[in-house]
């Protein structure tokens, strides 16, 4: 049997959010290593993937008559981008369709690192209320009302985690060579700075960039060593962009005030990441979760429903929203 779009997660996800496809839909939901996948990719339609997970092979697309690969997030890392401009292949993304839980999840692990909450949470439960306690006063911890928030990435997540940050009182500057929306900027107030400026002087730095050969590595030994002592560092971006051994070590030598990692150069991370062999104060210092920064029961609803929208207009033959290629 063939079938006009071909679904690479599970039909579970959609039905938890209730957010389903139309019922006139021909599909087929499969896992990306079927081996039937191949031979269906031969007569169906639309191809509709998650952003996350492991590169689809250019092969896979070859000799199929696709009109349009619907991708039920941002980012389109997975896919060989010029094969598939090469094949004449549509690619369309969900832009901004999780901006809520991202500002969401930066603010809450900023706040959570500066005031120390997850640390104080093991500490008492080893036992040491009153010595962590005198600890924190001693240090006079901040929240994040007045700080600096440095966005490195002011396109359409960035804005809105740099906004979010604004409503609770805090001071915003970006980084980004091509910001999406300079007038939104200019409502917050966020001036444009270099990315060397930015890290110099930023409470807290975070990062909302692809993964691109420009961004490899952007915040490696250099950069982290330029952040100031006790600023917190979020990447809620992609994995690679930070050099996880040289954070593990600014970590480990008690400069920053900690780190929040959604995103890691391999997912999901190996024994030997560095970032999990920290220990001590370090270990204490990091705050780990496993590529859920996006990742609401209300974000992925509208993931799905505007996904299903763009499939449903290119089995009409009509040009997808949000092409990206």
């Amino acid at each position: 049997m063939s079938y006009d779009v071909i679904c690479l997660r599970p039909e579970a996800d959609f039905e938890r959010t209730g957010a389903l496809p139309p019922k006139t839909f021909a599909i087929t939901y499969r896992a990306p290593d079927d081996p039937e996948l191949p031979a269906l990719m031969k007569h169906a339609r639309v191809l509709v993937i998650p952003a996350v997970g492991a590169k689809i092979p250019a092969a896979l697309f070859e000799n199929t008559p696709l009109k349009l690969v619907q991708v039920t997030g941002a980012g389109v890392d997975r896919l060989d981008e010029p094969a598939l401009r090469t094949l004449g292949i549509p690619v369309a993304n969900v832009p901004g369709g999780s901006n809520s839980a991202v500002a969401e999840y930066a603010i809450a692990t900023a706040s959570m690192l500066l005031r120390r909450l997850a640390w104080s949470d093991a500490e008492i439960k080893a036992g040491g209320y009153d010595r962590f306690r005198k600890r924190m006063l001693a240090d006079n911890l901040a929240g994040i009302d007045g700080l600096l928030v440095g966005v490195v990435g002011l396109g359409v997540i960035g804005l809105a985690v740099a906004q979010a940050f604004h409503r609770i009182g805090a001071r915003i500057c970006y980084f980004d060579p091509a910001p999406r929306d300079l007038a939104a900027a200019g409502a917050i107030e966020a001036p444009s700075i270099t990315l060397e400026a930015l890290l110099k002087s930023s409470d807290v730095v975070t990062l909302h960039v692809p993964l691109l050969p420009a961004t490899r590595n952007l915040i490696g030994e250099g950069q982290l060593a330029l952040m100031k002592p006790g600023a917190i560092l979020i990447n809620a971006a992609r994995g690679g962009v930070v050099d996880e051994t040289a954070l593990a070590a600014r970590l480990a030598s008690g400069q920053l005030g900690g780190a929040a990692v959604d995103v890691y150069s391999t997912e999901p991370p190996g024994s030997d990441n560095p970032l999990l062999k920290l220990e001590g104060d370090a270990a204490r210092r990091l705050l780990l979760t496993p590529h859920i920064a996006g990742v609401t029961r209300q974000s992925f609803a509208q993931l799905f429903r505007v996904s299903w929208q763009n499939v449903e207009r290119a089995l009409r033959g009509e040009a997808p929203l949000n092409r990206v290629y």
